[in-house]
């Protein structure tokens, strides 16, 4: 949101209520409480004045003045803010249980089926079997590990269309990269991709099914006043509740769809069905009698949801401002290219199974996170070098790196994003050389950052790109 309309919006709010507000002449005095230091907020608003179109740069100087730990009241909610890692291990480690639930927001009432999904239902029985369902059942080893050549094979498709592409054609890759990863989750999630044209038996067409991805991701990060402030959460002063029901509407009918089709192989193949994609096995654990909390239709729809949500933009994002932060700092990207060349070779790809020997890569990776995570914090300077040596890795065991999260809400599915992350930049880095188009200069790449769930670019970036491999190699 730009700052004159959260200026305007806060006037409304204070200008509407005023009369509402009640100035205790007396009573029982309240006990004084040990709470951290912070802003002083106003009444209605709190410190929501405080909070810009940054949120988290917004957090960040706050943080410059009131210390690693902070108290902040945003609209009638009081909010604990840690900004250090001794702090972070105190809250999502020792204190871990304590703050292992979630705030209810309009999002996940609207969108994801009255938090039924795991991403925003609150703690206790309901997610802890979710979050069990999803560490033991949908996000094993072994079965992402069965996923593995749909990854390759969307990868592939991702490299032949860029090879194809004339030398002096300007793209815009977050375009590229977000079909790719789209259709990585969509079928691993829902068994076929919804992005080609003409294809057969399609629900949606590619512009609506993008369009309502967009959206999705766009909502479900969106800072509603009424989250904040819920007695005016009625008014819908932004319009956010009524586009969320209505994208609740579009994919409740896309989503039936979906489940119909899987129902329908599930009972034409009786006994001998095997799951082939997410949406399989959770109706095959929908359908468990032992099952210590009924799964309802409206979780699996939900949890189907949260993996678009927390699969594809996270993705996406991540490997733009990888490239971004390359072509801002040619000299990094030359180590990179100068360690594929070393160990990979000119006459192959990279797979998964050869990251760990490419340390490079995967501390751009780190540091990529590091600066522009999906939970975003603010950091200045790009230097993939502080992970080189050193064993932080990016789940909650080092509190330095928190790009997933930590303690029980953490991630789920991390280990697939990483995978295509890291594997995606690689093969994007080993096969193509990268320049900033127009004649551009490092230096005067545009670099700001849009908040939502996660941060991205406000600018798209846009590349040349030509090929350094043997043309061959593009067609293996």
């Amino acid at each position: 949101m730009e700052p004159s309309t959260l200026i305007i919006t806060y006037t409304f709010i204070i200008l509407t209520t005023l009369t509402l507000i009640i100035i205790k002449l007396s009573g029982k005095p309240r006990r004084k409480l040990n709470l951290p230091p912070g802003p002083k907020p106003w009444p209605i608003i709190g410190n929501l004045n405080l909070i810009g179109a940054l949120p988290h740069r917004s957090i960040h100087q706050l943080s410059q003045t009131y210390g690693p730990i902070m108290q902040l009241k945003l609209g009638s909610f009081p909010v604990v803010v840690v900004s250090s890692v001794e702090m972070a291990k105190a809250v999502l480690n020792t204190q871990d249980v304590t703050f292992a639930s979630r705030p209810k927001t309009a999002a996940g009432k609207h969108i994801t089926y009255n938090y039924s999904g795991i991403l925003w239902s609150p703690y206790g029985p309901y997610w802890r079997q979710a979050h069990k369902m999803c560490i033991m059942e949908l996000f094993t080893p072994k079965r992402l590990e069965s996923y593995e050549y749909i990854r390759n094979q969307e990868l592939k498709y991702l490299i032949h269309d860029l090879y194809e592409m004339k030398p002096t054609t300007v793209i815009t890759l977050k375009d590229y990269l977000s079909i790719m990863n789209v259709n990585i989750i969509s079928r691993m999630v829902l068994g076929r991709k919804f992005t080609d044209e003409g294809s057969e038996n399609s629900i949606v067409s590619p512009e609506e099914f993008k369009k309502m991805l967009d959206e999705l991701f766009l909502l479900s990060g969106v800072l509603n006043i009424g989250d904040s402030i819920p007695w005016l959460d009625f008014l819908d002063l932004q319009g956010y509740i009524k586009r969320m029901k209505k994208l609740r509407k579009k994919f409740d009918w896309f989503l039936e769809h979906v489940l119909d089709e899987h129902n329908e192989r599930m009972t034409s193949e009786g006994e001998s069905f095997v799951a082939k994609d997410m949406v399989d096995v959770l109706l095959q654990l929908a359908a468990d009698p032992n099952l210590e909390i009924k799964l309802g239709r409206d979780s699996v729809k939900a949890f189907t949801l949260d993996f678009f949500v927390g699969g594809i933009d996270s993705s996406t994002l991540t490997l733009e401002w990888a490239m971004s932060e390359l072509l801002k700092q040619p000299q990094i990207l030359a180590k990179a290219i100068e360690e594929l060349d070393r160990v990979t070779g000119k006459n192959q790809w990279v797979y998964e199974k050869d990251i760990p020997n490419l340390p490079y890569i995967e501390a751009i990776v780190k540091e990529t996170m590091r600066m522009h995570p999906v939970a975003p914090t603010f950091v200045p300077r790009f230097r993939p070098e502080r992970f080189i040596g050193k064993a932080i890795d990016v789940i909650s065991n080092h509190f330095e790196l928190l790009p997933f999260g930590a303690g029980r809400r953490m991630c789920p599915g991390y280990s697939i994003g990483l995978k295509v992350v890291q594997v995606s930049l690689a093969n994007l880095l080993h096969g193509f050389k990268w320049m900033l188009p127009h004649g551009m200069k490092a230096e005067n790449l545009n670099m700001d950052e849009i908040f939502r769930l996660s941060t991205p670019r406000k600018v798209p970036l846009e590349v040349v790109l030509e090929p350094r491999l043997p043309s061959h190699i593009y067609f293996l």
